[in-house]
């Protein structure tokens, strides 16, 4: 999962991009590079490794201009060297590309035929090439991107800079997100709002299909048929902060270390302490005691969180459970029932094929109900209700806090449902309830626990294997943990 910078600004923006780079790290990458427009000539430096290889290159060889992109990348197609590295360019366009183009090859021999040179094995290239072309043809910029993105087949989101444009910058989405953000006079683009946090909250997430054209004064958003379209601009909740380590070794570690502390945050927005009853049901679009059948998808994590629901739900509230893969529910043809509910559990609020998944439950007629991190995802956006997790960004690749505060929220769930089925009297109810908000300290009394904690992680990296063993609810915990050991 690459990341995406742009910025249209007042001063040097070589320096802010490769900051705001380095909040997107968490996502991982093996080369990285920046591209800027100076003297109305677009140059570039890129280099494999981590973000500190391009920082000492920078500073051996600065760049300046205050119209820039960049991207940290994961090799898909080409070797992870200098060479692949993104912006990839032209003498006329810039681009950075999350995703993959699907027929890069069968565009990429067209262009070849017509005269285009290429100089890498990228799928990325053959985007800077196309609207290079459209250009020599004559359109402008709009129309050169607009054109371009009707030939483009596959999953990404693009951020494109132009020679001799200092201000404009063109954006766009299908399948991968991209979000806007609006300053000061200045303006951004980003894979999500963490990147931009430093520099705005006021962010505006695009739509599937969506294409934006940016410069200092605003944005004009167009939709996949070329209209323009009006997207709600929201206040981020991400802030500069985040990426703070403290005292902690790494994210990781500062995320197991939060839990006790996010899931109350998470809990104290599913339940009433005082009363000992779950909240969640006021104003749901649903009952849970009209449904026959309850249909949960996610990928990953998630997945085993809500495998973990099932047993809940069927044990509590008597209500079946059908849980898939995302990721393989997509390719079934799944009848579903009239007026079901489906519930999608992800942190990002942006898993592509849950995401997938979730359309085809709305084109069958269901209630679609959320379980997510970020508010502001698109996920989240496409749902009827959404209910949060407040584990605040995970920055860590492997999900600790969001796993466990998606727990927090399922049994809150349970809880609900039960009630509402009449399987739990308020006794039940709130007995459950208290055993919840205990939940905290049992986890702060365990994590106090860290002699013994690092003398069985000391024996287990002395281990070539591992066997995780569990049944009912604990066999999805030792998926879980196996998932992390591996």
């Amino acid at each position: 999962m690459c990341g995406i910078v742009g910025i249209l600004g007042h001063g040097q923006v070589a320096g802010p991009i490769v900051d705001a780079l380095r909040r997107l790290e968490y996502r991982g990458y093996d080369s990285a590079g920046v591209a800027t427009l100076v003297n109305g000539h677009i140059e570039r430096r890129r280099a494999p490794g981590k973000l500190s290889e391009l920082a000492s290159r920078l500073d051996i060889e600065p760049l300046s201009g205050t119209s820039g992109i960049g991207h940290t990348r994961w090799a898909t197609h080409g070797a992870p060297n200098e060479t692949n590295a993104h912006p990839h360019a032209t003498d006329k366009v810039a681009v950075v590309h999350n995703g993959i183009i699907e027929n890069f090859r069968e565009l990429k021999d067209a262009l070849i035929e017509s005269g285009r040179v290429f100089s890498t094995d990228t799928d990325t290239e053959v985007i800077a090439h196309l609207i290079t072309a459209e250009l020599d043809a004559g359109k402008t910029p709009v129309d050169a991107v607009a054109d371009s993105l009707g030939r483009l087949e596959g999953a990404f989101a693009l951020a494109i800079l132009f020679a001799g444009e200092d201000d404009l910058m063109i954006g766009a989405r299908r399948g991968s997100p991209l979000a806007v953000g609006r300053g000061e006079g200045e303006m951004f683009l980003g894979s999500d709002a963490i990147a931009l946090a430093p520099m705005t909250r006021n962010v505006t997430y695009l739509e599937d299909g969506d294409w934006v054209v940016v410069n200092r004064k605003g944005a004009v958003i167009r939709d996949e048929s070329g209209h323009e379209v009006k997207r709600p601009e929201t206040v981020s909740s991400a802030s500069a902060h985040v990426i703070d380590k403290g005292n902690h070794r790494h994210f990781m570690m500062k995320e197991i270390d939060e839990q006790p502390e996010v899931i109350s945050h998470t809990l104290a927005g599913c339940i009433d302490m005082a009363k000992g009853r779950v909240t969640l049901g006021d104003g749901l679009p649903f009952d849970f005691k009209s449904l026959d059948r309850l249909a949960i998808s996610a990928c990953g994590t998630a997945y085993y969180a809500g495998l973990v629901a099932r047993y809940w739900f069927e044990h509590y509230a008597r209500l079946p459970v059908d849980i898939d893969i995302a990721s393989e529910f997509r390719y079934r043809e799944v009848p579903m029932p009239e007026h079901g509910l489906a519930l999608f559990i992800s942190q990002s609020g942006e898993t592509a094929d849950t995401l997938a998944t979730l359309r085809y439950c709305r084109e069958q007629g269901q209630h679609i109900a959320s379980i997510v991190n970020v508010p502001e995802s698109t996920i989240a956006r496409e749902s009827d209700v959404i209910f949060r997790t407040l584990a605040g960004p995970e920055i860590g690749v492997a999900s600790t806090k969001a796993f466990t505060c998606q727990l927090a929220v399922l049994a809150s769930l349970v809880i609900l449902a039960g009630r509402q089925r009449g399987i739990l009297t308020e006794e039940d109810e709130q007995k459950l309830v208290s055993a919840l908000i205990e939940v905290p300290r049992h986890m702060a009394h365990i994590m106090a626990q860290e002699p013994l904690i690092e003398e069985i992680a000391r024996d287990l990296s002395k281990v070539n294997h591992a066997l995780y063993l569990g049944r009912a609810t604990n066999y999805p915990i030792a998926l879980e943990g196996a998932l992390k050991l591996k």
